[in-house]
């Protein structure tokens, strides 16, 4: 089976890679397992001089490494570039601060040492989506490698080139040879994989149904596993809110990276009496936004990454306005080449429909009106997912209830939602479980081992 690197501003297939044949599969996660007994006794100090040395090279290399995340799944050069470097600023973070995440933790215990340490469990699968795709990668990258794990990718099939010159970049850092692999595999091979011995855990971003069975193969092989399954997140606007800032943060936070991102803003619950100036602001800068050609400096917004995913999001929003919804703006697929799909609001968006339980993966934002912060609350709550949110106020009561109330993973008070290495990342209900970044990143892959040496 090959693996095709297709242009989706242009339909047109740039590339095709054979998948690993199985004796080559067995090879890498033989040489997986080899390498992790001689890295994991690498010092903290070892580790993060390779991971400054990575970061030294994504940044000498960030026009070429961004130039194929273009091509192969449509985001807009200049958040190409950005995304590249913000790969190498984690690299940086962790090499500073990785050590000290995972030093023994001393316990008080009368009479005796005790403390806990953290020790690496070993080659761990990493199965990663398409989206953001150097940034998924080093994500998990930079802790599980600081932790002494060792790295197996399996990345989304339409990044084959990212996936190698990730891989690439790795092994020019100075890596061992096995501490970092690509695999250039199908993901009805994902199961056999976590099933191997030499596979001892496994992290996936990705789609709901994807998490679903790659979390009960790890649970059937107990083996541990951290999820991020995407979110469909609320964006609360409140009366007293700086409108400005507010629609400032809707617009970016909803067509951020072709508004293809787990924790863009998707549902914009808004207070009746903000409701029409909300939605008149937000519209007005959304059919200002130039869609096309995503390497050209004064686009706006690219193209979706696959034909499949162009598809899915017409189909979700035709029969969600089926169902009753009102298009406002946009509302179908641009013609001509590529998987171009423009800016698009709905509003009126009726119980049960599509898009009032299913994430949309692109540039439709859905509009709904609420009386109060509790009809804002309940709305926000009434989804299977629970990944991000964010919430606009200055009514500190507000503010305090909506931090309480609101069933997320992370909530953010005037600001929409981000992932930065400094703060914990992931969700609760359909968005999965565990934790990424921060202290949780380095200590997800990790044996708490107890210690107690009596004296």
């Amino acid at each position: 089976m090959a693996i095709a690197s297709i242009n989706p501003a242009t339909g047109q297939t740039v590339a095709e890679f054979d998948e690993l044949p199985d004796e080559e599969l067995d090879r890498k996660l033989t040489l997986a397992a080899e390498a992790f007994k001689t890295y994991r006794r690498t010092t903290f100090a070892d580790r993060a001089a390779l991971l400054r040395a990575t970061a030294r090279l994504l940044t000498a290399d960030t026009d070429r490494l961004a130039g194929l995340a273009t091509l192969e799944m449509g985001k807009t050069l200049d958040s190409a570039v950005a995304e590249v470097g913000k790969c190498a600023k984690a690299c940086e973070w962790y090499a500073e601060h990785g050590e000290a995440i995972l030093a023994d933790r001393p316990r008080e215990v009368s009479g005796a040492t005790v403390y806990t340490r953290y020790e690496p469990l070993g080659p761990v699968l990493a199965v990663m989506p398409w989206n953001f795709p150097y940034w998924q990668v080093f994500r998990f990258l930079c802790p599980a490698l600081m932790a002494g794990n060792v790295g197996l990718l399996k990345h989304a099939s339409n990044v084959p080139q990212v996936a190698l010159a990730i891989a690439e970049v790795t092994h020019a850092a100075g890596f061992p040879p096995g501490v970092f692999q690509t695999l250039l595999v199908g993901s009805g091979r994902v199961n056999s994989i976590i099933d191997d011995e030499r596979v001892r855990a496994v992290t996936l971003t990705g789609s709901e149904p994807a998490g679903r069975q790659v979390g009960a193969r790890a649970g059937q092989n107990v083996k541990p596993s951290v999820l991020e399954l995407g979110g469909s997140d609320p964006f609360i606007v409140m009366p007293s809110a700086d409108l400005d800032a507010a629609v400032t943060a809707a617009v970016g936070s909803r067509m951020l990276n072709n508004a293809q991102s787990c924790i863009n803003a998707k549902r914009f619950i808004v207070h009746e009496a903000v409701a029409d100036e909300f939605t008149r602001r937000m519209v007005e800068r959304l059919e200002s936004m130039r869609v096309g050609d995503p390497t050209a400096s004064d686009t706006d917004l690219g193209p979706l990454a696959t034909s499949a995913g162009l598809r899915e999001l017409d189909e979700q929003v035709r029969e969600t306005v089926a169902a009753g919804a009102r298009v406002v703006t946009g509302g179908k697929p641009l013609d001509g080449l590529g998987n171009f799909y423009p800016p698009t609001v709905l509003t009126d968006i009726p119980d049960g429909s599509r898009a009032h339980r299913e994430e949309l993966f692109g540039p439709v934002a859905l509009i709904w009106r609420a009386r109060d912060a509790d009809e804002a609350i309940r709305i926000a709550n009434d989804s299977p997912f629970g990944l991000g949110g964010s919430a606009w106020t200055r009514d500190v009561t507000e503010r305090d209830r909506f931090v309480t109330e609101i069933d997320t993973g992370m909530i953010y008070i005037n600001r929409f939602t981000e992932s930065t290495p400094e703060v914990p990342f992931g969700g609760v209900k359909n968005s999965g479980y565990g934790r990424e970044l921060a202290e949780f990143g380095p200590r997800s892959f990790t044996n708490a081992k107890t210690v107690w040496v009596e004296a």
